[in-house]
């Protein structure tokens, strides 16, 4: 059911220089930018997408949203949480580590620039 996700950006300049760092350090690449602004990230088969808000309103963030990447170790999960706060990201909630439950999951939360919500995620054996 997945198809992409996207959030807004205020600067997509900055957003650009965040997110080419969140991408890289997992192996993606950089954006592809498109004649409207818009940046658009594919890898491992999903597509993530920032842009400035069509309606011209300010870009907000969604209170109770977050936006969640699958990381392959928990190795990865701690490269893409240090290059988000290197590059301007703020860490939120519990430092990255494992949360027991039902699924054992290593996860690291940040915000973005403009607010959004992320989580890098990586399901233990």
């Amino acid at each position: 059911m997945y198809s992409h996700n996207m959030v807004g950006s205020n600067d997509i300049e900055r957003s650009k220089t965040f997110y080419d760092a969140l991408f890289t350090a997992i192996g993606g690449r950089e954006a592809i930018q498109d004649d409207k602004g818009r940046l658009m990230y594919v890898h491992n088969d999903g597509i993530f997408m920032v842009t400035p808000p069509i309606d011209g309103e300010a870009a907000t963030h969604g209170n109770g949203c977050t936006v969640g990447f699958a990381m392959e170790s928990p190795e990865m999960a701690d490269a893409w949480h240090a290059a988000g706060i290197e590059a301007g990201g703020m860490p939120i909630e519990d430092p990255p580590g494992v949360r027991e439950g039902p699924m054992n999951l290593y996860l690291a939360y940040l915000r973005d620039p403009d607010g959004n919500k992320l989580c890098a995620l990586h399901r233990m054996d």
